[in-house]
């Protein structure tokens, strides 16, 4: 097998992968015989119709069970040749028989579900997520959606993981999987959960307080919930709609942000979302409840918070570098917390971290929406205070 260099004519070869986290998926097959393919075919179906930059779908035969093959992916193009493709970064060389262009998923419509605003991706698998079993020691990263999920994923990721399990370079959806998620093309967050050998599992939610399978609260789990002003939740939201096509479409920005006032959004009102999971925090002390303006304002603060929290006790050098890996630039380029490796994730359109700042609702609201804003705000019937700017 060629470990570098151009392939052999008549037989499609692609590299592996798009980035370390595909690896496994290919880490069977990188002693795969040679499989050889007919020209026309290979032509026909990768050269003609598939160009860099798709995403695609690999169909690859194990030693094995070379009788077997099976489509795996999706991963991306970067190089299409006569009788090649060549799939993202990796040096490893695998055989292919076939390739084709990913069908992206379409976007999805909203409806109400036991009063809260959803689509088929985050209720398709509601039994399975209800009936899922928590773990004593589970951690939960509980948020509105764009209220700073990924940032304290990583944070904790980093505190458990990075000096005892390296292997874990892998993105931080793979790390920390998102429980009630149900998409084309990836296995069901439960599925992923129930698989995972570490502990403490990490686990990432969006759900409204009273969705919350019973078993986190049996178990008596401990919750890291983030909340984030709604202005600049708004913002968030609507640039990671525009670019994530497992969201609805979310229209101009005047509409939005009214259908945003009133809670028509994947997860219901921020209002119900953010105020639900500060009364819960009254009677459930295992509820540790941070603000990502406060996250901002002293990052190095806030992370002795969790730590203490949690009863880590790491060392001043071993938490001053969590906190310069998760400053906002460092993961915006880093592939592992960024999402870049996701298809469904347009970074044509935006990035999925795209400031990481508090006040940027300036940019973006005129002086009438912000009026109109302001006047419609629904937070005077609870104890929980707001910073949109710091």
């Amino acid at each position: 097998m060629p470990e570098s260099g151009e392939p052999e004519q008549g037989y499609a070869e692609s590299e592996n992968t798009i980035t370390e986290h595909m690896r496994k998926l290919f880490s069977n097959h990188t002693r795969m015989s040679k499989i050889l393919c007919p020209t026309g075919e290979l032509q026909s179906k990768v050269t003609h119709k598939i160009q860099p930059g798709d995403w695609v779908w690999v169909q690859c035969l194990k030693k094995k069970d070379w009788k077997q093959p099976r489509w795996e992916g999706p991963y991306q193009l970067l190089l299409v040749k006569a009788f090649a493709v060549r799939i993202a970064e990796r040096a490893t060389w695998v055989h292919i028989t076939h390739c084709k262009r990913m069908e992206l998923p379409p976007r999805p419509k909203l409806f109400d579900f036991h009063g809260v605003s959803m689509t088929n991706y985050f209720t398709g698998n509601w039994d399975n997520v209800q009936n899922f079993q928590a773990r004593p020691d589970d951690i939960l990263i509980a948020t509105y959606p764009k209220a700073g999920t990924t940032w304290v994923s990583y944070i904790l990721d980093l505190l458990y993981y990075v000096q005892t399990a390296p292997e874990r370079q892998r993105p931080i959806f793979e790390k920390v999987p998102f429980l009630e998620l149900l998409i084309p093309l990836y296995p069901p967050g439960v599925e992923v959960l129930d698989k995972l050998t570490t502990s403490p599992r990490l686990i990432k939610s969006h759900l409204p307080v009273q969705l919350l399978p019973k078993s986190f609260w049996e178990q008596n789990c401990r919750i890291v919930y983030v909340a984030r002003n709604a202005k600049d939740s708004a913002v968030s939201y609507f640039h990671f709609d525009r670019m994530n096509r497992t969201q609805p479409e979310p229209g101009d920005w005047n509409n939005f942000l009214q259908r945003f006032m009133d809670g028509k959004m994947v997860f219901g009102s921020w209002y119900d979302h953010v105020t639900g999971w500060w009364e819960k925090k009254q009677t459930h002390s295992k509820i540790l409840y941070l603000f990502y303006e406060d996250m901002v304002e002293d990052t190095g603060r806030e992370l002795d918070r969790l730590c203490s929290y949690l009863g880590l006790s790491p060392s001043a050098e071993e938490k001053e570098r969590v906190r310069g890996v998760v400053q906002f630039d460092n993961m915006k380029k880093n592939s592992m917390a960024n999402y870049s490796t996701l298809p469904i994730m347009d970074f044509k359109i935006s990035p999925f971290m795209r400031k990481g700042k508090v006040g940027d609702w300036k940019n973006h609201f005129t002086v009438a929406q912000n009026e109109q804003f302001d006047e419609d705000y629904k937070m005077k019937n609870t104890t929980v205070q707001f910073r949109t700017v710091v």
